[in-house]
């Protein structure tokens, strides 16, 4: 770890320079050699991790995340049978569902975390992503990225995949449970957010510029 580089006022780190989001330290950068994570020598805090995926990478991770979504969405989650009568239903149908219920609450949040914004962040990722393939910022790249920033604790795919899987457990000593492909494109899903979640999109500062008027 390089020693807090000595009177630079923090801001937004131009390439040369970290900036711990936590306690403000400044540091020289460097590039990280494959498996090396830089870390804050005040807090102890992440301030970057090394990475092999390129922006093309990326690119391709959020294509195939956005490919699993529409199938989880379009294909049922799970079939219940009791004394020879079966259910099932997607993920919209549930939230349709509880809102018929009267859980309207429960609906609303669900269909925020587990619909719009899992597939306003994919979408939102892959436009700043197709315009960082050339090393340029796409129109509105700042909002975009404040956004994605924003919005990334709510996309709650991992954690309905595994409710559901606790659900399917639990309702198999009184139903007969049927997974179906739905469940299973979730968890294709919850996979690619996992290995996305260890990217810093952040770089994408500095792998971009914006283009002279």
């Amino acid at each position: 770890m390089t020693m807090p580089a000595q009177g630079v006022q923090p801001g937004i780190a131009p390439p040369t320079l970290w900036i711990c989001e936590h306690c403000d330290t400044v540091y020289h950068r460097r590039e990280l050699a494959c498996g090396e994570v830089a870390r804050c020598a005040r807090c102890d805090a992440i301030l970057e991790r090394h990475h092999s995926v390129g922006v093309r990478g990326m690119l391709a991770l959020v294509i195939t995340a956005m490919i699993a979504f529409v199938q989880a969405n379009i294909w049922p989650i799970v079939t219940l049978g009791l004394n020879g009568q079966q259910i099932s239903t997607t993920l919209w149908g549930c939230i349709e569902m509880m809102w018929h219920q009267g859980a309207q609450v429960v609906a609303v949040i669900a269909a925020c975390t587990l619909f719009f914004f899992p597939i306003g962040k994919m979408l939102m990722l892959g436009w700043v992503l197709l315009y960082a393939r050339t090393g340029r910022r796409a129109p509105g790249f700042r909002l975009a990225m404040v956004t994605l920033y924003r919005v990334g604790p709510w996309t709650m795919s991992e954690v309905f995949v595994l409710g559901t899987l606790v659900a399917i457990v639990k309702a198999h000593m009184y139903f007969e449970v049927i997974p179906n492909p739905g469940v299973f494109a979730y968890g294709v899903l919850m996979l690619i957010i996992t290995a996305f979640s260890s990217i810093d999109v952040r770089r994408l500062w500095d792998l971009t510029r914006d283009d002279p008027a």
